[in-house]
């Protein structure tokens, strides 16, 4: 702990050899949860950057230093989000009625993906409709609620679950037939 206390005090007073220790031991995980929000390792890469440049830019915010893994996830998410937004005329959105929603937020057993392996659940992920990987990354993997997703992407809440929807009826079809 006394290590990474240190290596936010270096951060916060601009050290370059604190920043290049921190983005080594960070990026490659960061970059996992960049691929889960973009099309392409080149997109993704983007997204890391500007985070990692947002991160240094902040890094004076943060309090406690066990806080800072977190912390980066969440501002990573957060430029991922913003990316997404500057790109959003490309993406469509539609409803489904009632039934379906309640359908899908109560549909958690994910009995297809059982017998996948991680690098293919990723790559179909990434194959998604942007706005259904949206909606499945903050959902599935990163916590939000349907509210949260609704409020950061500028969607309705039922749009939100429409988009589970779909993704996870897309990804069962997808698995099904690889079986």
């Amino acid at each position: 702990m006394k290590v990474l206390d240190d290596l936010i005090n270096d951060l916060k007073a601009g050290k370059r050899k604190a920043q290049t220790v921190l983005y080594k031991q960070y990026a490659p995980g960061l970059l996992g949860l960049c691929m889960r929000y973009s099309k392409s390792k080149a997109e993704a890469e983007d997204v890391l950057q500007e985070g990692f440049i947002k991160i240094f830019e902040k890094v004076g915010n943060l309090q406690k230093s066990s806080s800072l893994e977190p912390w980066m996830k969440r501002i990573m998410v957060n430029t991922a989000i913003n990316a997404y937004h500057k790109n959003l005329k490309h993406y469509y959105h539609q409803d489904v009625d009632e039934i379906q929603i309640e359908e899908a937020i109560n549909d958690e057993k994910a009995e297809y993906l059982k017998g996948i392996s991680p690098e293919v659940v990723m790559r179909s992920v990434q194959e998604l409709p942007e706005g259904y990987k949206m909606v499945l990354n903050m959902y599935v993997f990163d916590g939000f609620s349907h509210k949260e997703i609704a409020e950061e992407l500028g969607v309705s809440v039922n749009t939100s679950k429409t988009q589970l929807l779909k993704a996870r009826k897309k990804l069962r079809e997808k698995f099904k037939n690889a079986l």
